[in-house]
């Protein structure tokens, strides 16, 4: 079966654009009541009721996922259940064998965007480093800290007493007591 899915979006609120493009190529169409990215019912009901050999047909796969990663979801589900699917805007046809697999493409390129993230995220940091601004959560009072460890060796305290005491978590606390 080769099933149509809308979902409206700024340009297109109706999707009357989307259904011109995909209606002649679908025998059904599916269309979400919302553009928001939660409650995708009408595309979560699709993703359950496919079978094997059957197709997807978006106009643009901004369509289908508002993210890389949930596209990444949706794709590797669809390898999984080997449906295909059949992207308009961007002249993607799952069913037209690559020497690429379009999840494969889009598993490389979410590992891309998340290096560059780090990437930008260490040099940031060092930066401010050499600015003297200090990066991270702010360091607990050495008074603090003292009190907590020495409530902590006396055992008489809880960890609960002793982050009401002194503000410092049960993770900080093991931290401090590491070094």
């Amino acid at each position: 079966m080769i099933i149509g899915y809308m979902r409206p979006t700024n340009e297109d609120v109706s999707c009357e654009k989307q259904r011109e493009m995909i209606d002649p190529l679908c025998e059904k169409i599916v269309q979400e009541e919302h553009d928001s990215a939660k409650n995708r019912n009408a595309l979560a009901n699709i993703l359950t009721s496919i079978s094997k050999g059957d197709k997807i047909v978006v106009h643009r796969l901004f369509t289908l996922a508002d993210s890389s990663r949930h596209l990444l979801e949706i794709l590797n589900e669809l390898d999984q259940k080997e449906v295909y699917i059949k992207v308009l805007n961007e002249e993607i046809d799952t069913e037209q064998k690559a020497d690429y697999p379009l999840s494969r493409m889009l598993q490389y390129l979410v590992e891309f965007q998340n290096e560059i993230i780090r990437e930008r995220t260490k040099k940031g940091m060092e930066y401010a480093k050499k600015h003297g601004k200090t990066t991270g959560r702010p360091r607990k009072t050495d008074e603090n800290v003292k009190k907590a460890i020495e409530m902590y060796q006396s055992k008489k305290y809880s960890l609960k007493d002793i982050k009401e005491e002194t503000g410092i978590s049960k993770s900080t606390l093991y931290r401090y007591l590491e070094n």
